[in-house]
């Protein structure tokens, strides 16, 4: 069992049949900033990424290619690898399935289960799916098409070796019901428990025959066949544990603190690996957290569709650090997220340009020509009210990031960083230290200000570290500061009352220069928007004058259609109707997501009149909405019926409770009924 103090996260590793995706980099992204920030901490992390390089689709590419499958995978292992160096990517081992220490462990695990008979010969005749190697039950399968991956599949009659799955069912339920964070977040949990409580356990086919799919490791008990792909890839989070480290390590690490992986493969991680490791007698990993997947532009990603997001692309175009945090800053962590290179430019100059970027730029400008360059000590109280409101928030922010990423919060925690650094702009505008320095009298104020500001830098840096690393690196030798990352950081850097003064500063180049570019980022091409970025560099940071800088406009958020009236308290307050509404473009409308929704369950919020709380279910996924509805309908009447939403409004708190979506309904003041759907369609189906 290892030690309380080690942190050991994993990715999946990826299949080599395609070139890495903005899905690999999100999962992995997300796992470096976990690691970088429990180093930091002083826990004894191991962060491990790498390859799946045996099955089916291996092979397949590789035939497609005109190559074999070692030489395919030994030419797409680079660009994963050049890849997580490029993001910056922390990791302490990669593993290659083909690696041959990795495939003796298999072999190791494959031949103690039989040796128990936990695996057995049997025939089997049923569909299978060539994309995700699987074998489906007869009521599965509607059409002939895979109820997963919705491609045409075939049905195959054959001999194979099955692991006695099944009979680890009960124990594996009793495990979920114990440990509550053992499968995060909870709408995953629930969706596994439900499946393990009203469905039978089937045994598992852990082996293809040979005459059939040759590139995979061999049962060691039985020549004439090779190991299924998904028990061959399952075992690396513990076979890169025995020989990726300088010694065998599986004691101090296992059992693993966070699987990541993505929802598609929950069950493979919470079913299959779970039954394979109490069958072995090894401890369960402390949490499975699936995430969701991306869109782009509201559309399904796909080759077909041309619309792949390459991540070497939007890191040359954007900046590796900035890439990252929008990764993590668009939508909460376990949810399905929409990617757009409007979205993108929209976060960049309002979070970064606007803010962590110009407050460091306004705060070393004045120290430069206010303070000859150096730090100086905190004077009398200049805005009392506002510096006790930055001391509370900053002492409050280690606790808050702590917490935030022991649940796996990022966005959360970022929208805390932005607070404070948004908390210091206004406690800047207010106090005009430009205005004091014209006073002599006023000087101990104005070193007030300065140093509150110096501090409250010096600590949203640390905070920023494991999302942006290179950038908040940049941004401590600026303030003075040689901080040493690549370990546990002084205590003393969390603290808001550590002193700072005296130190000098080095003002350099903005760190966020904003990007001028069109709204229709969609047409722009890479080059474009690289160009801007330069010529925005060359503007520079906006001066210290005698009026404050103002805020940055940022582009404009997409209406809601007007046809339909969204049926939160949110909306803002309507405007005095103009004697035109304002016209929008076919771009902007597509910003917006609406998609059909099942109502599952709908109750009252309580202390009001107007509010319920729906469950909804959008085909892949459950969500939860607050809508103003509550005079208009009963929750009961609303049960089964389908209604339309926006999926991709940000997620926003009424009255302490979460809503991820906006309904939509008609009226003005009062609704008067939802935008429903006649016809019978799929739950999570488009609107257009």
């Amino acid at each position: 069992m290892r030690d309380h103090n080690t942190f050991y996260i994993t990715t999946p590793i990826y299949y080599v049949n395609d070139v890495p995706h903005i899905g690999h980099a999100y999962t992995t992204v997300a796992a470096d900033v976990l690691a970088r920030y429990w180093r930091l901490r002083g826990r004894d992390v191991m962060f491990l990424t790498g390859l799946d390089e045996h099955g089916q689709k291996v092979q397949q590419a590789a035939a497609k290619a005109g190559i074999d499958p070692q030489t395919h995978c030994d030419k797409l292992a680079p660009q994963f690898q050049d890849l997580w160096k490029r993001l910056n990517i922390s990791n302490d081992a990669f593993i290659r399935t083909t690696d041959a220490p990795h495939k003796k462990v298999v072999q190791r695990y494959l031949q103690e289960l039989y040796d128990k008979q936990l695996i057995y010969k049997d025939s089997y005749t049923g569909w299978y799916c060539t994309y995700d190697e699987r074998f489906w039950t007869e009521k599965d399968v509607v059409g002939g098409i895979c109820p997963d991956c919705k491609r045409p599949i075939e049905q195959l009659s054959e001999h194979n070796y099955f692991f006695k799955m099944g009979q680890y069912q009960e124990q594996l339920i009793d495990h979920i019901k114990q440990h509550p964070h053992f499968i995060r977040p909870e709408s995953r949990r629930n969706e596994v428990l439900g499946f393990l409580t009203t469905q039978k356990l089937g045994d598992l086919s852990i082996s293809r025959p040979k005459s059939r799919l040759s590139w995979g490791i061999e049962l060691p008990f039985d020549h004439d066949y090779v190991t299924y792909v998904w028990f061959d890839a399952l075992v690396n989070y513990i076979s890169a544990l025995e020989y990726k480290l300088s010694a065998p390590s599986v004691d101090r690490y296992w059992p693993a603190s966070v699987h990541l992986v993505g929802k598609d493969i929950l069950t493979t991680h919470a079913v299959y690996w779970s039954t394979m490791l109490m069958a072995l007698n090894l401890p369960l990993p402390e949490t499975i957290f699936a995430h969701g997947w991306w869109t782009v532009d509201g559309e399904k990603m796909s080759k077909s569709r041309g619309n792949v997001v390459d991540p070497n692309k939007m890191v040359e175009t954007y900046g590796i650090d900035a890439f990252r945090y929008f990764l993590l800053r668009e939508v909460p962590f376990g949810q399905d997220g929409d990617f757009s290179q409007t979205a993108m430019v929209t976060t960049i100059n309002s979070d970064l340009a606007n803010g962590i970027g110009n407050l460091l730029s306004r705060t070393l400008t004045m120290i430069e020509r206010f303070a000859d360059g150096k730090i100086p000590a905190s004077g009398p109280p200049a805005l009392p009210e506002l510096e006790e409101k930055i001391a509370k928030a900053a002492a409050q922010l280690p606790a808050t990031l702590e917490r935030g990423f022991s649940a796996l919060t990022f966005r959360d925690n970022l929208q805390t960083i932005g607070e404070l650094a948004s908390l210091c702009d206004e406690y800047i505008d207010k106090a005009a230290p430009w205005k004091l320095a014209k006073n002599p009298d006023e000087a101990p104020k104005l070193k007030t200000v300065l140093n509150t500001a110096a501090r409250a830098l010096r600590l949203l840096a640390v905070s920023l570290y494991p999302f942006m690393p290179q950038t908040t690196e940049q941004l401590t030798r600026q303030l003075g500061y040689h901080f040493d990352f690549s370990k546990a950081i002084p205590a003393s850097a969390y603290q808001w009352d550590s002193p700072v003064t005296d130190l000098a500063i080095a003002k350099g180049a903005p760190l966020f220069p904003r990007i001028e570019i069109a709204a229709d980022t969609k047409s722009a091409t890479a080059k474009d928007a690289t160009k801007a970025q330069k010529d925005s560099s060359k503007k520079g940071a906006q001066p210290v004058s005698d009026t404050p800088v103002p805020p940055q406009p940022v582009p404009a958020a997409a209406t809601t259609p007007p046809a339909a009236t969204p049926a939160t308290p949110t909306a803002p307050a309507a405007a005095p109707a103009p004697a035109a509404p304002p016209q929008i473009s076919i771009d902007d409308f597509m910003k917006i997501q609406l998609k059909t929704a099942k109502v599952i369950s709908a109750e009252r919020v309580p202390k009001s009149e107007k509010l319920l709380k729906l469950q909804v279910w959008l085909g892949t996924e459950q969500r939860q909405i607050v809508a103003g509805i509550g005079k208009k309908y009963e929750p009961d009447a609303l049960v089964g019926k389908m209604i339309v939403i926006v999926a991709n409004l940000k997620p926003a708190k009424l009255m302490g409770i979460e809503s991820q979506g906006m309904v939509l309904a008609a009226g003005d003041s009062e609704v008067r009924g939802l935008a429903t759907i006649l016809e019978e369609v799929e739950p999570g189906t488009k609107v257009k």
